[in-house]
C-alpha cells in the first residue's frame, strides 16, 4: 500500500525539526544568531516596527539661585523604524514514477527526506549569502549587513564611514545622515592589525546601552587566516560547546569569531577609496535580530498531489527578516 500524503507529511515534519537545528549549525551567522538570542518570533503582522530613541526629549537647566526659568523646550524622541517581511517558498517534490520504482514506505520517506534535506541545505545557503553579502537573486527582500558604499545605495546596514559624521542612506526608513547616531562603527586596516579591531571593538562597546559589546565577529578568509596567524603562540579560551566536529572557533575579548565564505570577494567603497576588502562584522546580537513568523519558520506544509501532474509535493515556507535596534553596537572592519 502507498504510504499517505498525512504520514508522509507528519513523519518528515520530525524529520524537519531535526533538520532545523542543524541547519543553524551549518552557516556561523544564523547559528550564532541562534544561540546568542538573536532569532525572535512573531504572530502576524504586515511590517516590523521598530521603536527607536533618536533624540533627546528635553534640555537640562542648572539652578544656581533657584529663580532660573526652566527650559521647557521639548523634542518627540521616538523614532519608528520600519522593515518589511520577506516571504519565500520551495517545494518538496516526489513523483509517482519514483515511487513505483522505490516501493515500500521506508523507501519513500527516504526519498522524501533526501529531498526535504536537499531543500533545506538550498534555503540555509541562500539566506546566509543575502544576510552577508546581499548577492541573492531571489531574496531581494530580505535585508544585508552588506552596503556597497557609504551612502548604503544598495540598502545594506553596514557603512563605511566615520560614526556619526560621513554615512548616509537610510535603514528602516530611517535617514542616517539626519540621525547621526544611528550609524555604525567602522575602521580601516590596510595592513592587518590587532590594534585595529581593539579600536574598532572599544568604539562599538563605547556606544552599546548597558555596557555591552559585539558577541560575534564573521570575518573573510584572509582576515580569518592573519588573525589566527597572530594568535598562534597565545592560548584562548572558549566554551566547550564550540568545539563541535574540530572545526575552528576563535575568540577575541569574548566574542566568538568566524569564518563565512560568503563573505571571501566583497568589496565596498568607503570615504577612503573605492575597492576596499570586507574584513569582518562586529555584531552584538543584543540589538541585531533575525525576526521570524512564528507559523513561517522553515514550516513544511502537508503534502499534496499536484493536478496534471503524476507527483506530489509539500512547500516549505518561511517569512523572515533582519532588523537592527541599535546599529551604533555594531562594526565593520575594511581594508
Amino acid at each position: 500500500m502507498a504510504i499517505s500524503n498525512d504520514v508522509l507529511s507528519s513523519t518528515l515534519r520530525i524529520l524537519l525539526e531535526e533538520e532545523v537545528d542543524n541547519l543553524f549549525k551549518a552557516v556561523p551567522l544564523l547559528e550564532q544568531m541562534r544561540q546568542s538570542g538573536g532569532v525572535e518570533t512573531y504572530d502576524g503582522g504586515q511590517k516590523l516596527d521598530v521603536p527607536l530613541i533618536l533624540a533627546e526629549h528635553s534640555s537640562i537647566t542648572q539652578l544656581s539661585n533657584g529663580y532660573e526659568p526652566v527650559n521647557l523646550a521639548v523634542k518627540d524622541a521616538l523614532r519608528n523604524a520600519t522593515f518589511n517581511w520577506c516571504d519565500f517558498v520551495a517545494p518538496v517534490v516526489i513523483t509517482r514514477k519514483e515511487e513505483l520504482s522505490n516501493k515500500g514506505p521506508k523507501a519513500v520517506v527516504s526519498i522524501a527526506e533526501a529531498r526535504m534535506k536537499s531543500v533545506m541545505g538550498l534555503l540555509q545557503r541562500e539566506v546566509e549569502k543575502q544576510l552577508i553579502a546581499g548577492s541573492s537573486t531571489v531574496l531581494s527582500d530580505l535585508n544585508s549587513l552588506y552596503s556597497d558604499d557609504q551612502n548604503r545605495t544598495n540598502g545594506g546596514f553596514m557603512a563605511g564611514g566615520a560614526y556619526g559624521t560621513a554615512q548616509g542612506g537610510s535603514v528602516g526608513g530611517i535617514n542616517t545622515a539626519t540621525f547621526s547616531t544611528f550609524n555604525n562603527q567602522w575602521k580601516e586596516s590596510a595592513a592587518f592589525d590587532i590594534s585595529d579591531m581593539v579600536d574598532l571593538y572599544i568604539n562599538c562597546q563605547a556606544y552599546t546601552p548597558g555596557g555591552g559589546s559585539p558577541n560575534l565577529i564573521v570575518m573573510n578568509s584572509d582576515t580569518y587566516k592573519e588573525y589566527k596567524s597572530d594568535l598562534f603562540a597565545n592560548e584562548r579560551f572558549m566554551a566547550e560547546d564550540s568545539l563541535d566536529g574540530g572545526r575552528l572557533s576563535l575568540m577575541f575579548h569574548g566574542a566568538r569569531v568566524y569564518y563565512d565564505p560568503f563573505m571571501d570577494g566583497l568589496q565596498t567603497t568607503t570615504t577612503t577609496g573605492a575597492g576596499k576588502d570586507v574584513r569582518a562584522y562586529f555584531l552584538n546580537t543584543d540589538y541585531l535580530k533575525l525576526a521570524f513568523d512564528e507559523d513561517a519558520q522553515f514550516e513544511m506544509e502537508d503534502f499534496e498531489h499536484i493536478s496534471g501532474y503524476a507527483s506530489r509535493s509539500a512547500n516549505i515556507l518561511t517569512r523572515m527578516q533582519m532588523y537592527v535596534q541599535h546599529l551604533g553596537a555594531q562594526g565593520l572592519l575594511t581594508k
